[in-house]
């Protein structure tokens, strides 16, 4: 049986070689990794934390994706990471302060 989620969150953790903006450049990897063990602590079973590779929007950097809906956040911390899953994951509200 195929599991359903509720929210899908993708974040770019892709990286570039040339020296060009990435959002791997600002720890996106280790942000998204947080993430994933939060939700997991959290037990939050109806959300997927995945890897994307790029997201097109460097300069923005770092960046995740959240479905169904296709919300956009720009993040820098574990604080924002957190702000997003209580307030957007958990309590269905976007994060406007955050939102790209």
């Amino acid at each position: 049986m195929t599991q359903l989620y509720k929210y899908h969150v993708f974040f770019c953790t892709h990286e570039r070689t040339e020296g060009t903006a990435c959002c791997e450049q600002h720890h996106a990897s280790d942000l998204r990794a947080y993430a994933k063990q939060r939700v997991k602590d959290l037990k939050l079973k109806q959300i997927r934390i995945n890897n994307a590779g790029c997201l097109s929007r460097c300069g923005l950097g770092p960046i995740l994706v959240i479905y169904p809906e296709g919300t956009w956040y720009q993040y820098q911390t574990e604080a924002d990471i957190d702000e997003i899953i209580t307030s957007h994951l958990q309590n269905d509200t976007v994060v406007e302060r955050l939102q790209q």
